[in-house]
C-alpha cells in the first residue's frame, strides 16, 4: 500500500484468475480496516448522541446528512487532501478509498448502537443504578452489552455494503483522473469496460470465497459468543452455534492468552470497581445547563442564517436558479422511486425477517447467504439488466429503478432479524399461554417488539437508496449506456464531467431531501419506537 506512486501513473490490473486471491486479499484488508474505524466511530458517536440531548440535536441531523451523501461525493472532496498528505505514495489513494468504504459502512453501526442505547429498559438503568456503576462502567457493562446482538447484524450489513460499492471506492474516476487499486472492485470495473462475462464470473467465484472465510472465522464465532448478551433469563431454544468459537474455548492456550487480555481490560476500564456508598451530589454537567442549550441553539440558529445566505449566493452567481429548479425535480423522482420500494421489500422482508429472527437454526443458515446477496455489487447485473432492457426496449425510469433497492433492501432485513432474536422468550411463551395465534400474535408481540430494529433498518435502508442511485440510474456496459430520470444520475454525469458546482449542488439537494424525510417521517415513528414500543 506504500509504494512510489504519481498522479497519473497506471496501476495495472489483470483479468487473470490467477491475480484474483491477491487482488481478493487485499480487498478484505481495506474492508477491515474501514470495519475498525466504523466500529470506533460507532462507540463514540452513539455515547454522546445517547447521553446528551444538546449534542444529539446536531450529531444525529449531521448522521442523516451523512449516510444520504454518496461516495462519489465524499471522493471527490477526499481524494485530493489524502493524495496531499501522502505525496508521492500510494497510501494517499488507499486512505481514500478506505475512506471511501467507510462511509458506507459507518452510518448503520451508528445508528443501531444508538437506537440500542436509546431503547435500554428501565429496570436494567435501575440495576445499573442500584450497582453504582459509573458513566465509564455503565457504558461497558450495560450499554454496549444490550447493543451488541443488533450491533453484530448491522456490522456484517456493513461489509456488505462495501462490498456493494467497492467498484466506486477502489476505481477512482474524478474529473478525468481514473485510478484503479489492486483489488476486486477494480477487477469488476474493467472486466464491465472490456465486456468479459467470463472475468464477472470468476469475480463472483472469488467474492463468495471471500465472504465464507470471514463469515466462518469472524462473523460466525462473534454471533455465538454474543448470544449470551440476549436479554432474557433464559437462553434460546437453540444457541447459535460456531466450530471456530468450539475450537478457542477448548484451547488451553487460547484460554490463558484471553484470561491475560482480559485481566489488563478489566484494570484499564475499572471494571469491577464501585463508586463510593457515599456519594457527594452530582454537580450538573456543562452540557445540560439551560443556559447552554438556549445559547448553542441560538448559535445553530446563526449558522444557519449564514449557511442559507452562502447557499443563495451561490446558487445566484454560480449555477442559476433554473438549474436548482431543475434538479430539486430530479430529487423528487429519486423520492418517489426510494419510497416505494422501500414500502415493497418492507411488505415482503418484514414478515420473512421475523420467522427467520424466531428459528436460530435457520438463522444460522440464512446468514452466509443474506451477507453474499446483501454484499453482491450491483454493478455485477449490468450485463443482464443492459441485454434485457435493450432487447426488449424497457423504459429506463421504471425498469432501473430496482437496482436502487437490491443492496439496500438487506439492512431491514438484518436488523428485523436481530430484533426478532432478541425477544425474550419468555414473552413468546406469555403469549401462547395467552392463547394467541395467527394475525393478533404478530399484532401484538412480534411486530410491536420488532418495531425499532425496523426503523433503523429502513433509515439506514432509505440513505442507502439514495446513495445506491448513483451506480442504479446510471448504468454501463461497455459502450452501452442507460440512464434514468433522478438526482443519481445527474450526480454521476456532472463527477464523470468534473462540474465540482454541479456535484455540490446534487449532494445539496440529495441531502435536503433526506434530511426533510427523516425528520418528518422516520424520525416520528422512531419517537413512536423510543416512547411506547421499548
Amino acid at each position: 500500500m506504500s509504494r512510489p506512486f504519481a498522479v497519473g501513473d497506471v496501476l495495472p490490473v489483470s483479468l487473470d484468475p490467477w491475480y484474483l486471491p491477491y487482488y481478493l486479499l487485499r480487498t478484505i484488508l481495506r474492508m477491515f480496516t474501514a470495519l475498525a474505524f466504523s466500529l470506533l466511530f460507532s462507540l463514540i458517536f452513539a455515547a454522546i448522541a445517547a447521553k446528551y440531548l444538546t449534542a444529539e440535536k446536531v450529531m444525529i441531523p449531521a448522521l442523516d446528512i451523512l449516510q444520504s451523501v454518496p461516495i462519489l461525493g465524499f471522493q471527490a472532496i477526499a481524494i485530493a487532501p489524502f493524495i496531499a498528505f501522502f505525496p508521492g505514495n500510494l497510501l494517499g489513494v488507499e486512505c481514500a478509498a478506505i475512506f471511501a468504504i467507510f462511509t458506507s459502512q459507518a452510518w448503520n453501526m451508528a445508528f443501531s448502537l444508538y437506537q440500542s442505547m436509546r431503547t435500554i429498559p428501565s429496570e436494567l438503568r435501575e440495576a445499573a443504578s442500584v450497582f453504582r456503576l459509573s458513566p465509564w462502567q455503565r457504558f461497558w457493562r450495560l450499554d454496549l452489552p444490550f447493543a451488541i446482538p443488533g450491533l453484530l447484524w448491522n456490522m456484517m450489513m456493513s461489509m456488505s455494503g462495501g462490498w456493494f460499492f467497492l467498484v466506486a471506492a477502489e476505481a477512482i474516476s474524478v474529473a478525468g483522473q481514473d485510478i484503479r487499486l489492486p483489488g476486486i472492485g477494480s477487477y469488476i470495473a474493467v472486466a464491465i469496460d472490456a465486456r468479459d462475462g467470463t472475468a464477472i464470473v470468476w469475480a463472483i467465484l472469488a467474492m463468495m470465497t471471500g465472504i465464507l472465510v470471514y463469515d466462518q472465522l469472524f462473523f460466525r464465532p462473534l454471533l455465538a459468543w454474543a448470544d449470551k448478551f440476549r436479554f432474557e433469563e433464559n437462553p434460546g431454544e437453540i444457541p447459535p452455534d460456531s466450530w471456530v468459537l468450539r475450537w478457542m474455548r477448548n484451547s488451553h492456550w487460547v484460554r490463558r492468552l484471553s484470561m491475560a487480555m482480559w485481566r489488563r481490560l478489566a484494570v484499564m476500564i475499572a471494571w469491577f470497581r464501585l463508586q463510593p456508598d457515599t456519594v457527594p451530589r452530582p454537580k450538573r454537567r456543562i452540557m445540560q445547563l439551560p443556559w447552554l442549550a438556549r445559547a448553542f441553539d441560538i448559535a445553530l440558529v446563526c449558522a444557519m442564517l449564514v449557511a442559507t445566505l452562502q447557499l443563495l449566493q451561490f446558487i445566484h452567481s454560480v449555477v442559476g436558479w433554473r438549474e436548482v429548479a431543475h434538479v430539486v425535480g430530479l430529487g423528487g423522482l429519486t423520492l418517489l422511486r426510494v419510497m416505494l420500494l422501500i414500502a415493497i421489500a418492507s411488505l415482503f422482508w418484514v414478515p420473512v425477517a421475523i420467522w427467520i429472527g424466531l428459528r436460530p437454526k435457520y438463522s444460522q443458515g440464512v446468514q452466509a447467504i443474506a451477507q453474499f446477496l446483501a454484499a453482491f455489487p450491483v454493478n455485477l447485473m449490468f450485463p443482464l439488466v443492459v441485454l434485457v432492457m435493450v432487447k426488449l426496449d424497457l423504459t429506463p425510469n421504471i425498469w432501473l429503478s430496482p437496482l436502487m433497492v437490491f443492496g439496500t433492501q438487506w439492512y431491514i432485513l438484518f436488523n428485523v432479524i436481530a430484533g426478532a432474536a432478541a425477544i425474550p422468550n419468555e414473552l413468546r411463551l406469555a403469549a401462547d399461554n395467552l392463547g394467541l395465534k395467527g394475525w393478533l400474535k404478530w399484532k401484538r408481540v412480534y411486530l410491536p417488539a420488532v418495531f425499532p430494529s425496523y426503523i433503523t433498518g429502513a433509515i439506514t435502508a432509505s440513505g442507502g437508496s439514495w446513495n445506491a442511485s448513483i451506480v442504479a440510474e446510471y448504468v454501463t456496459w461497455g459502450d452501452t449506456t442507460l440512464m434514468a430520470d433522478g438526482l443519481g444520475s445527474y450526480i454521476k454525469q456532472m463527477t464523470e464531467a468534473g462540474d465540482f458546482h454541479r456535484i455540490a449542488l446534487g449532494i445539496g439537494v440529495m441531502c435536503v431531501f433526506v434530511m426533510l424525510l427523516n425528520r418528518f417521517f422516520w424520525r416520528k415513528l422512531y419517537v413512536l419506537a423510543d416512547q411506547h414500543l421499548r
